[in-house]
């Protein structure tokens, strides 16, 4: 299954932000990959993709971020709340192969200590602040 959703965006002349989120599901397991920035414009579309995956998922929900190449308060604010409903319904999320900055984000917040996080093999090391 593959969605792509456009989300509005915020003013006149500026293009819409797009997020695509193909889901593969396996044997207990589900991966659903996350394909723009995940952004204020794009977090009501990635919320309610994300709770529709949630209903049919495995007990693991793999989100790959590999492709994600920023992502803001929103954006977190949706993988906590799809955290949170999924561990209600028993099911465990995993980040995988986030990039720099969302990874960065995720450890300035310490919400890194709340979604488990998995790197990229071939990710570079985030050089020491």
């Amino acid at each position: 299954m593959t969605t792509s959703l456009t989300a509005a965006s915020d003013g006149p002349g500026s293009a819409p932000a797009e997020v695509r989120m193909p889901a593969h599901r396996r044997p207990g397991h589900t991966i659903v990959a996350l394909h723009g920035a995940l952004d204020f414009a794009a977090a009501p579309a990635l919320r309610e993709h994300l709770l529709g995956v949630l209903r049919s998922s495995g007990p693991l929900l793999i989100l790959d971020m590999g492709e994600v190449p920023a992502c803001d308060e929103a954006g977190l604010a949706v993988l906590v709340g799809i955290q949170h409903r999924a561990a209600a319904l028993g099911i465990t999320v995993r980040l995988s192969a986030a990039g720099r900055q969302p990874t960065g984000i995720l450890h300035r917040t310490g919400l890194d200590r709340v979604l488990a996080v998995q790197a990229a093999p071939h990710a570079e090391a985030a050089p020491a602040a």
